[in-house]
């Protein structure tokens, strides 16, 4: 039988170990999902691609001319490879390829407008430029 030890932080914790768990787990399953959409153009693509249906990746870098394409293409791959993100491929010359939010990364849409919601609460100018 494996037994596991688990580091109590918490003074309280040690009163409900089960309590504790499931604090490390959501600490745990929180940092999985953070580092899915993180990098530098990460949030920019999703932005873009939450306003659109779908975006080429020649919109994608117009969209954002500060992104190399090495690293728009790294990052989109990555968002692929999480789920967040779909790739189409048309067979046709030029190869057209086309990326769209998958209903996973859709689901992220009301995540980014509570932080907005949470960012503009907590804007200090917002208070002062509202009351001029």
């Amino acid at each position: 039988m494996v037994s596991t030890t688990i580091k109590v932080e918490n003074p309280e914790d040690a009163k409900d170990p089960e309590l504790c768990r499931y604090r490390m787990l959501c600490a745990s399953r929180l940092a999985d999902v953070l580092r899915s959409i993180d990098g530098r153009w990460k949030m920019p693509i999703l932005a873009h691609l939450s306003a659109e249906e779908t975006m080429r990746f020649s919109d994608l870098e117009r969209a954002i001319p500060q992104a190399s394409q090495k690293m728009l293409t790294q990052h989109l791959r990555e968002l692929e490879r999480d789920g967040i993100i779909a790739r189409t491929i048309y067979p046709q010359v030029p190869p057209r390829v086309e990326y769209r939010l998958t209903d996973q990364g859709k689901g992220l849409r009301t995540v980014f407008l509570s932080l907005l919601d949470w960012a503009d609460a907590r804007d200090p100018h917002k208070e002062t430029s509202s009351a001029k």
